[in-house]
């Protein structure tokens, strides 16, 4: 249980960092920001308020135009709500479908409502042991030991 625990906590994080900068901050910073009060005692204000903190020097790396500087901003935000979602999901397991529900409405605001939810699941048994696995959604003009195998 703990390792789906920690999937969700990373992919709870990485949902996070993508809002900081997109238009559906206002929402995504209400939504966890009452998660994470509910569990700590905190007063959602000041949830909120790290929140935006974060959001801020995400925001001020990006727009310095340095994508090394971009990259670290992102991956110090990830690490950081990462962790602390973690340990509340860790404190109290009952609480990841509250997390889950609150990343599928998140996830929903950015779908158009045309666009279905797409799930993808893969499962790599036994090793690879002669070659590498590639999830794509297209490949073009693939070569492989000098032959193009990208027509049939």
């Amino acid at each position: 249980m703990e390792a789906e625990l920690v999937a969700l906590a990373t992919t709870g994080a990485t949902a996070l960092v993508q809002h900081m900068v997109s238009d559906g901050w206002e929402r995504a910073r209400t939504r966890i920001a009452a998660f994470f009060a509910a569990r700590s005692g905190a007063d959602e204000e000041a949830v909120g308020a790290e929140l935006e903190a974060a959001r801020d020097e995400l925001i001020r790396a990006e727009r310095t135009g340095d994508e090394e500087t971009a990259t670290e901003a992102r991956t110090e935000a990830h690490v950081e709500w990462r962790a602390r979602m973690r340990r509340s999901l860790l404190a109290d397991p009952e609480s990841a479908r509250e997390l889950q529900e609150i990343l599928d409405e998140l996830a929903g605001d950015e779908r158009s409502p045309a666009e279905p939810a797409a799930t993808v699941t893969n499962v790599i048994s036994g090793g690879v042991q002669h070659g590498s696995v590639i999830q794509s959604h297209t490949i073009q003009n693939l070569r492989i030991g000098g032959q193009d195998r990208s027509r049939p």
